[in-house]
């Protein structure tokens, strides 16, 4: 243990193989001959399309708006033509679709504008939305938005940059820290005066000689508080919350985040590719990539994001025997379903898997609660206990023993005697978990929007009855006015007077309404016409003298 550091529970240490790629500098891929972008580039959010099939485009030009707070913009990774836009396999283990946009590379290259941003004369809130348009997010694999994590609103004393690197196989991120120092450190000083950190310390795994020396040399000069500080190789030392334990001796709880306690953490690649959005207006359209394992040339490369798997492979060779390719490392990574699923942001690996490097594992046996799994877990949890409750599908006591404080990194079936794969167990439960919450939010939903409607029936009822309420009472007032303004000298007459005087009028308004409707040529009618037309004007009167007396006010 290095002084001054601490160290965290649990963790393992595996055969690296990083030897295999270490020594092989960053080269750019080939340009396929399509591009499949993904519109989902994290599990969080999609973006919102807004290029249509048949559209020249520029590399750089965005294709997908953010839409939602935890989406980035997506852009085309080079010049060309959009070919399609439908559902294509994505880089997942489950094989399934997610809408792409389809390009076709023109070959020339040719970047749209892109505009610098000042951070002298912009304001914080500005450069975060820059961030955001760019499609700038985590590089370390999880792909959470650096806007967001960027723009925690102060408190922020510690920012951490990882370059740990951990995983065996991945060397993408020790190659870019050896040839790429002085970019990373320029976005590192761009994050800082983000956060309104204090300090910068740079944590990096002690088996990366060559990138310590070439960060340190680019920070010897630099005024502020920035260190790089070698920390043992322990997997999975790059894990969050672990590196700022190791670096900082901050633990941080269950349900709490680094940002809480004043330490914000981002991947050293994050901080390259914020250098290259805010000084020089590149969005996030490539990232480096380690393809090793089982192929012929293992090496770095510059991977434009969208390439599909099997272009990308060709460029290493694959020997004969292999049988599989995993996506990310053999810890944390996942078996590809099918290789022609494109790269995106979250791809840091590419492992071309045999029978001689990975063997396959032997039956799963029952567990023996032998504890361990628990001593393992660098997130102190009781993986056991998490396996029997996710494996019996009763997610609410999972939940009460802190399953998605599970970082999934793989220690407890790296260790486990029984070969119990423990990791699938707790990512079907969260999966399970995240679709009963958005199933209960869509049902909520829709009750709501039923009650409403109700509401909404039952309040335009209400407002018809005291509408047709208001007319009535206005009509009854209007009667009696009516009847109180009568002549005094009718009323004393006595009941039976006012009761004819009210009849007169009455047939006074008939005459008057028969005179607006009566037909007006009627010197030329016939007889019998004319008999008609006296018949009916006499059926008239009598109706409006029978209504008349109805209307009348009963004498007592």
């Amino acid at each position: 243990m290095i002084a001054g550091l601490f160290r965290f529970k649990g963790g393992v240490k595996p055969e690296t193989h990083k030897n295999a790629s270490a020594g092989a500098p960053i080269q750019p891929a080939p340009m396929p001959p399509q591009l499949v972008v993904p519109l989902r580039q994290s599990p969080r959010a999609t973006a919102l399309c807004i290029v249509v099939p048949g559209q020249k485009v520029l590399k750089g030009e965005r294709i997908g708006l953010p839409d939602g707070p935890l989406s980035t913009a997506v852009h085309a990774p080079t010049s060309g033509t959009v070919v399609e836009i439908t559902p294509h396999a994505m880089a997942h283990p489950s094989g399934l679709s997610t809408r792409c946009v389809i390009i076709e590379p023109d070959c020339e290259d040719r970047w749209t504008d892109r505009p610098t941003l000042d951070l002298d004369t912009a304001n914080p809130k500005d450069a975060l939305n820059w961030l955001r348009d760019h499609g700038i997010v985590g590089l370390g694999g999880a792909t959470f938005p650096s806007h967001i994590k960027a723009g925690v609103g102060g408190g922020i004393e510690t920012l951490i940059l990882n370059g740990a690197e951990c995983e065996p196989w991945i060397t993408c991120d020790d190659r870019l820290m050896r040839e790429r120092a002085d970019g990373i450190v320029a976005g590192a000083l761009i994050l800082k005066r983000l956060t309104g950190a204090r300090e910068i310390i740079f944590g990096v795994e002690d088996n990366k000689p060559q990138a310590i020396e070439a960060l340190r040399a680019v920070v010897h000069d630099l005024p502020g508080d920035i260190t790089v500080v070698p920390v043992p190789s322990l997997y999975p030392a790059g894990g969050e919350k672990q590196l700022i334990r190791v670096l900082t001796g901050v633990e941080i709880p269950h349900g709490k985040l680094g940002g809480d306690f004043g330490v914000q953490c981002f991947n050293v690649g994050t901080a390259y590719a914020v250098h290259r959005a805010i000084a020089h207006g590149e969005p996030l359209v490539s990232r480096v990539m380690t393809v090793t394992g089982n192929v012929e040339r293992p090496g770095n490369f510059e991977v434009l994001i969208g390439t599909p798997v099997e272009h990308l492979l060709a460029q290493a060779k694959p020997k004969a025997d292999t049988d599989r390719i995993l996506m990310g490392g053999p810890m944390m990574g996942f078996e590809l379903p099918r290789l022609d699923v494109p790269a995106v942001k979250a791809t840091n690996c590419l492992i071309a898997a045999s029978p001689a490097l990975f063997p396959p594992p032997p039956p799963e046996m029952n567990c023996i609660r032998c504890g361990a799994c628990a001593r393992a877990c660098p997130a102190e949890l009781q993986p056991f206990e998490l396996y029997w409750f996710s494996r019996a599908k009763n997610f609410g006591k999972a939940q009460e023993y802190h399953l998605f404080d599970c970082i999934e990194c793989g220690c407890c079936s790296y260790v486990c005697p029984s070969q119990i794969r423990l990791v699938d167990y707790f990512r079907f439960a969260k999966g399970e978990i995240w679709a009963r919450e958005r199933e209960k939010s869509a049902a909520d939903a829709a009750r709501e929007r039923f009650e409403f409607r109700n509401e909404r029936q039952a309040r335009e009822k209400r407002e018809k009855a005291e509408k047709l309420a208001a007319k009535a009472a206005a009509t009854k007032a209007k009667l009696a006015t009516a009847a109180t303004d009568a002549p005094t000298a009718d009323a004393a007459a006595g009941p039976d007077d006012a009761k004819r005087a009210l009849i007169a009028a009455a047939l006074e308004r008939a005459r008057a309404q028969k005179a607006e409707v009566a037909p007006k040529n009627t010197d030329n009618l016939t007889p019998e016409q004319a008999a008609q037309v006296a018949e009916a004007e006499a059926r008239r009167a009598a109706k409006a003298e029978q209504s008349a007396a109805t209307d009348a006010p009963e004498s007592h």
